[in-house]
């Protein structure tokens, strides 16, 4: 098989150094362009370190026009934009890592249409497009906590969502709450009732056709560097093993996402395009438990998963990766 040519607009950031370290080792993918008009003619590895030798390839200030597919990471608000300037060919499929593109009716930009890119919720649709908004990190972990519930109509209660994510969720860019002065041995919410996540998780939900109820999220800013671990909880009538048979058949033909019966953690899935998902019940309140990595399944690692799906690839091709939990 021929490879697929693929470029990185915005190359200097988390995101980018991500879909990088994973692209490189990709069998059908070969990087003809990696964009950063700071960066232009440094190596890849003087940016992200990790990188020194794995690869040589060097940022530069063009776009590859003619590529088959482009990964936007730079930024929420900045996609648009971007775009605006910069012209790509009809046969080029986007993919973008902003929030530009994921809520209607802003999921159109000129002649393009964005599908909204969690496999797990449609990925017929997303084999059958052109252009992918990829999820949001927050949004991917706990959607992936109430899908099921959603399919089966089954959330008609108040929905409570305790969130708490890793520094890199907050980009490269510092701010006077991701200095390590400051994240070290700390904790805090942010957001209160209102992130920007929201949008796309109630839409999504309203997709499968569930409107009657009310959501309450709490994010929270962890001192660590990378992963999300999710409380989703809200009043049911249904049984714990009822939840974990109606989990274990949504999600049988899914090949990143498992059930535990053990408590779980996020360095199980640091590094992985993994979500694990843990169901208990308290009285009348199922509590599903969500971790996933923010910058792989979040992120990066969901963008080429949507990548294999748009180009016939086997959905997990290039994403089998092993956590480091120790």
């Amino acid at each position: 098989m021929n490879k697929i040519k693929a470029s990185i607009v915005g190359g200097a950031g988390y995101t980018a150094g991500e879909l990088i370290r994973i692209l490189i080792n990709h069998p059908n993918v070969e990087i003809t362009s990696i964009y950063s008009t700071s960066n232009s003619g440094n190596p890849v590895s003087k940016v992200h370190e990790d990188l020194l030798g794995e690869t040589n390839l060097i940022f530069t200030d063009k776009i590859d026009q003619d590529s088959d597919v482009v990964f936007l990471c730079l930024g929420h608000g900045k996609s648009r934009k971007f775009l605006e300037n910069n012209l790509y060919s009809k046969n080029t499929k986007i993919i973008d890592l902003s929030n530009d593109f994921r809520v209607k009716p802003n999921h159109t930009f000129q002649e393009r249409s964005f599908t909204y890119g969690l496999p797990e919720l449609q990925r017929e649709e997303i084999r059958k497009a052109k252009n992918i908004a990829n999820p949001g990190c927050f949004a991917t972990a706990i959607q992936l906590a109430l899908l099921p519930l959603a399919k089966e109509g089954l959330l008609h209660k108040d929905i409570h969502i305790n969130a708490v994510t890793g520094s890199t969720g907050a980009g490269q860019s510092l701010s006077s709450t991701t200095h390590f002065s400051w994240r070290n041995n700390n904790v805090s919410f942010y957001k209160e009732f209102s992130h920007q996540h929201e949008a796309e998780i109630l839409q999504s939900i309203h997709y499968l056709g569930d409107d009657n109820y009310q959501l309450y999220f709490l994010p929270m800013r962890g001192n660590f560097s990378r992963g999300i671990l999710a409380g989703v909880y809200l009043k049911t009538d249904i049984s714990k093993e009822q939840a974990i048979n109606l989990y274990t058949e949504y999600y049988k033909d899914h090949p990143f996402i498992y059930l535990s019966n053990d408590p779980i953690s996020i360095k199980q899935v640091v590094n992985t395009n993994k979500c694990l998902l843990e169901i208990q019940r308290h009285g009348d309140i199922l509590l599903i438990t969500s971790v996933i990595d923010n910058l792989t399944k979040g992120a990066s690692g969901q963008a080429i998963q949507n990548m294999n799906l748009l180009f016939g690839f086997n959905e997990s091709e290039g994403l089998h990766l092993k956590p480091v939990a120790f």
